[in-house]
């Protein structure tokens, strides 16, 4: 069977997301940083949390474990829910999500408050990177495809360098 060239393989970009292209890389980009840096920054602060809530190790590493599974589970899901959902409500979903889960692990005052809000941060943020990296590739044209892969790589990789830094 040979390959051929759909549609959807060569055609531009629709006009109003093509003009606003610079726009939604810079979206994109602080949900993709927010969240590859919420999945390093907690390690650094793992001894400061086990003193603040009497946790031991083996405990307060349900803080990782937590996040760790719940995105594992959910990553695979991603794309079953943007074909059914839409990519940009999931997308939206995941943000506002993430954000919420986020602030509810700043609010935690318990270890089994943080380990909940750590795996609703998991579930909700799984989607960010996949999704990010198909809507830079939805939004650029064909000929752009691999600087908005570089663009959205530098995204990714920013995220881990800073997480130990702002965490500890």
């Amino acid at each position: 069977m040979a390959l051929t060239a759909t549609a959807t393989d060569t055609a531009a970009p629709p006009p109003d997301l093509a003009k606003h292209r610079k726009l939604v890389t810079v979206a994109i980009m602080l949900a993709t940083v927010m969240q590859t840096l919420d999945s390093t920054i907690a390690n650094v602060t793992l001894p400061h949390m086990a003193c603040n809530l009497s946790a031991s190790q083996d405990q307060i590493s349900w803080v990782l474990t937590s996040y760790i599974v719940a995105a594992a589970i959910a990553t695979p899901l991603t794309g079953w829910m943007s074909g059914r959902f839409g990519r940009k409500r999931i997308f939206l979903i995941s943000v506002v999500g993430f954000t919420v889960a986020s602030a509810l692990c700043g609010l935690a005052t318990s270890l089994t408050q943080i380990v909940l809000a750590r795996l609703l941060q998991g579930l909700l943020g799984a989607a960010l990177v996949p999704l990010s990296q198909a809507i830079m590739l939805d939004t650029n044209p064909k000929k752009k495809h691999a600087q908005a892969m570089a663009i959205w790589g530098m995204g990714v990789m920013i995220g881990p360098i800073l997480g130990p830094t702002l965490g500890g």
